[in-house]
């Protein structure tokens, strides 16, 4: 009992989705490093090549052992872990934490071919203890549709331009949301965007890269808490930044009911 109690004091102490360091969000045009620590459930997804740990996808930290990503990420056979508390990529540094998996779970009806239900869950092979630097994303209420223009933000550890390497320090980008009614113009992405999506950039300057898939769309609740609306699923084969073709990201809130029951059928 009083480890339950610990339990929720501590998640209180370091409520969701509200950073110590909060980030500082700025109107800049094609992306720029971020506060350190300032989005605290970013995570890099990494995958063991012949022994040597590389990031391959960005994620979500949604609780101390669930972290949300894309099911695009995931391939049979590799074996994965997870960095918590990561700024640059490329240093040592000591707020960070990596995690091997106990579970992976991706969506059961994941299309490839159509990019359907592009969303997987990873399960920590122990609970996070959540810190400065580690803390978990709030989640969107279910079948919440943000409107045309809300300003919203991607992270991630991705290309920063076409073709270019993938960043060493976490990026940010503002990336205002496109509704469905526009995103889904045939001269936009027409039908292959779903309800179950949601568009955000597409002006033809910024937008997320390649290597940003499986993170997250931040979005800034009346609260003031940061709350994922989105996982980086695709964007233009064309280049990053292409008119008319906005990233499209995974509609958090349109799987509320599915987070929810994968993670208390395989939490015991």
């Amino acid at each position: 009992m009083n480890f339950v109690v610990f339990a929720l004091l501590v998640a209180g102490a370091y409520g969701c989705g509200l950073p110590t360091f909060p980030p500082v969000v700025t109107r800049v045009v094609g992306g720029e490093d971020v506060r350190p620590n300032s989005w605290p459930w970013q995570i890099s997804l990494q995958y063991n090549r012949q022994g040597e740990w590389r990031h391959t996808c960005g994620g979500t930290l949604i609780s101390s052992q669930w972290v949300l990503t894309a099911a695009h990420c995931i391939s049979r056979g590799k074996e994965y872990r997870v960095a918590m508390g990561k700024h640059n990529l490329v240093q040592t540094e000591e707020s960070a934490v990596f995690m091997g998996t106990a579970n992976i779970i991706v969506h059961e009806k994941w299309n490839p071919l159509f990019i359907r239900n592009d969303i997987a869950l990873i399960k920590l092979e122990s609970p996070v203890t959540f810190s400065d630097a580690i803390m978990a994303a709030c989640m969107p209420d279910a079948g919440v549709v943000l409107p045309h223009d809300e300003p919203c933000y991607v992270t991630g550890w991705g290309r920063i331009y076409t073709g270019g390497p993938i960043a060493d320090i976490l990026q940010q980008a503002l990336l205002p949301v496109v509704d469905h009614a526009t995103c889904s113009k045939p001269d936009w992405w027409g039908f292959q965007v779903k309800e179950t999506m949601v568009c955000a950039g597409g002006d033809g300057v910024v937008s997320g890269c390649n290597g940003d898939s499986g993170g997250p769309l931040n979005c800034q609740n009346t609260s003031g808490a940061w709350e994922v609306h989105g996982i980086v699923s695709f964007g233009s084969g064309l280049s990053c930044n292409y008119p008319k073709k906005p990233t499209v990201f995974t509609r958090v809130s349109a799987y509320i009911d599915w987070i929810n029951s994968v993670s208390s059928r395989t939490s015991h």
